[in-house]
């Protein structure tokens, strides 16, 4: 086919123009647009899908400059199990993902793009994981047919001109291609309907070997925005360990003491454990402060002067919205008051959006994310999807911190794992080592509840470093690739790894800590023990807090039996939680570091000794 191209191609690398034409002579778009990342540009794209009935422009007085688009029932989330990790040997994939061969997949899936894009444009999205230029960073170019796509990666990465100055005449990028798989006879149009493909036709693929990501099908979130899971952690992850640095699921935050000391904080926590709300948090003790550096990933290198540096590789949030309110997270909300694009919540009346959780009820009737009247009480379901989203721009965050876009990235003091365990696991404790800290990571998982239907009640589901369906090759590797940064690191400047856990209740099921703001106490004493401060004891699991050692000025709900509840060390649970942990490790066979084995052994032998 002759290729037709919109306007003008802005670089002179010959090998993104040779890629981008083979991907175009494949998938016969009507024509190639090169996105440069301008606000005209965003307003246009905005204007063509509010015009092709595919979104709805919020009131404006209420929800300035925001959208609200309704996806297809079946394309609302990831998709694990359609999600692969296709490198060339299978144990390279490891034990858990998804595999395929990359030669069958890419096959598959070269079938299915013949002619994906006819009727529709294909877009060139060039686009920076990190701030333009930084020495952390990575480029990548995505190709898409969704304009959807297009105004989210605007708000959720770099895009445009700077970062082809930057890629230059022979610059390396992570090459990204995607399409809703739906392609439009002459004349045919999407009539406001969202465009995918049926669940067996979608594919989020990843070739490790290079570095190339195959999206068909799925016009939603991680599975269509190539640089967030895709890129900046599945195939980061890959790179980093090659490269030696750390591509990781985590919340990156600023802490400021009362006397202007000032720490970053890096957190890892699987979902439904409040990471997005303790990235925004507004502490409760007086002249403790803290500020947003990234809320879901953060890309590591050691500096010149052997200091761990982090960078948030994202421009924006992609949040949950559900559940989210001026109560639980006030900054996500003010975030979202502008420049925002809502995805599968309910429309009110008026033209805002409402939500379950947003903490008031809903006003009036409602258009939910179906497309139905929904009056609450009245109506069946809910009038927002479960992952009903937000895309925020970051800088609309009030507290985001001004580093955030630092290209040097900030010096992490500590590391934060946690889960949602209602028993057995303290408020927090500190790793005795950076081994022992690396084995706590390995071990984070989250109880399961009665609503989970594939494990029995009270079974801890394991998500290791909460990079259980992220990691983009053999979690085995990767727990040894974590032992060789600290082993290779100046043991002075390593980050302390601590864990955290506010969930815990009493027997009867009340909470026994109230978490949100009040989790700044908890954060106090881990900036306390990152000085070699801060009161604590050696305990069989790592050091604890003292009985007074957190800060409970002004908070009256928690009793002193609470705290010497939450402080407590359950040798029994813990005993129980070995076989569980062993059961665990299993699945890595000769894959597991021998350090792992070390610290698990030497665990339990300090819990038969307690």
């Amino acid at each position: 086919m002759s290729v037709k191209y919109i306007n003008a191609i802005p670089t002179k690398n010959a090998k993104l123009v040779q890629w981008v034409e083979e991907w175009a002579a494949i998938c016969q778009p009507e024509g190639i647009y090169w996105c440069d990342g301008s606000k005209a540009e965003y307003d246009k794209m905005s204007d063509v899908l509010v015009a092709s009935g595919l979104a709805t422009r919020l009131n404006d007085k209420k929800r300035p400059n925001s959208l609200l688009f309704r996806s297809d029932a079946s394309d609302v989330a990831r998709v694990e199990n359609r999600t692969y990790i296709a490198s060339e040997k299978q144990e390279d994939a490891g034990p858990t993902n998804n595999w395929i061969d990359p030669k069958e997949l890419k096959k598959t899936m070269l079938d299915l793009y013949q002619g994906c894009m006819k009727g529709r444009t294909m877009y060139v999205i060039p686009f920076s994981m990190g701030p333009v230029g930084s020495n952390i960073a990575k480029i990548g170019v995505e190709l898409t047919d969704s304009a959807y796509v297009v105004i989210n990666m605007h708000t959720m990465t770099r895009v445009g001109s700077k970062v082809l100055e930057v890629l230059g005449d022979n610059g390396e990028y992570v090459a990204c291609m995607h399409t809703v798989g739906k392609p439009l006879a002459a004349g045919e149009s999407d009539n406001g309907v969202w465009p995918c493909a049926p669940i067996e036709k979608k594919y989020i693929a990843h070739f490790p070997e290079t570095k190339e990501i195959w999206s068909f099908g799925s016009g939603y979130g991680g599975n269509a925005l190539l640089g967030k899971k895709c890129l900046a952690l599945r195939i980061a992850s890959v790179q980093a360990h090659e490269e030696g640095w750390l591509a990781e699921h985590m919340l990156i935050l600023k802490l400021t003491s009362p006397e202007g000391k000032v720490k970053f904080v890096a957190g890892a926590f699987p979902s439904a454990c409040g990471k997005t709300n303790l990235a925004m948090l507004i502490p409760t003790i007086p002249g403790w402060k803290v500020e947003t550096i990234g809320d879901d990933i953060a890309w590591m290198k050691y500096g010149k002067d052997g200091q761990l540096y982090a960078i948030n590789p994202e421009a924006g949030f992609f949040g949950v919205a559900p559940g989210t309110s001026m109560s639980s997270n006030p900054n996500a909300m003010h975030s979202s008051e502008k420049d925002t694009i809502f995805t599968n919540v309910a429309l009110t009346e008026d033209g805002d959006v409402w939500w379950e959780g947003i903490g008031y009820k809903a006003p009036g009737k409602l258009i939910d994310w179906k497309g139905n009247v929904w009056e609450e009480g009245k109506s069946e379901g809910a009038a927002a999807h479960a992952n009903a989203r937000f895309t925020a721009k970051a800088g609309n965050c009030p507290c985001i911190a001004p580093e955030w876009q630092d290209p040097a990235g900030v010096p992490i003091s500590a590391f934060l794992f946690g889960g949602r365990r209602p028993s057995t696991v303290p408020l927090v404790h500190q790793s005795t080592s950076w081994n022992h800290g690396v084995f706590m990571g390995s071990i984070v998982g989250s109880e399961v509840t009665a609503a989970a239907l594939d494990l029995k009640a009270g079974t801890v589901r394991r998500d290791p470093f909460a990079m259980l369906p992220f990691c983009g090759y053999n979690m085995g590797d990767y727990f040894q690739h974590w032992i060789n940064v600290g082993s290779k690191a100046d043991q002075s400047k390593l980050p302390k790894i601590f864990f955290v856990n506010w969930f815990r209740k009493t027997a009867d099921g009340k909470w026994l800590w109230p978490g949100f703001g009040d989790n700044s106490r908890v954060l106090k004493w881990i900036f306390e023990r990152c000085d070699g401060a801060g009161k604590a004891i050696e305990t069989p699991i790592g050091f604890m807090p003292t009985a007074d050692a957190i800060d409970r000025s002004g908070l009256e709900s928690v009793t002193d039996a609470d705290m010497k509840e939450l402080l407590s060390l359950d040798i029994e649970g813990w005993k129980n939680e070995i076989a569980s942990i062993k059961e665990h490790y299993a699945k890595f066979g000769t894959k597991l570091p021998k350090a792992l084995t070390e610290e698990l052994n030497g665990l339990e032998s300090r819990l038969n000794k307690a």
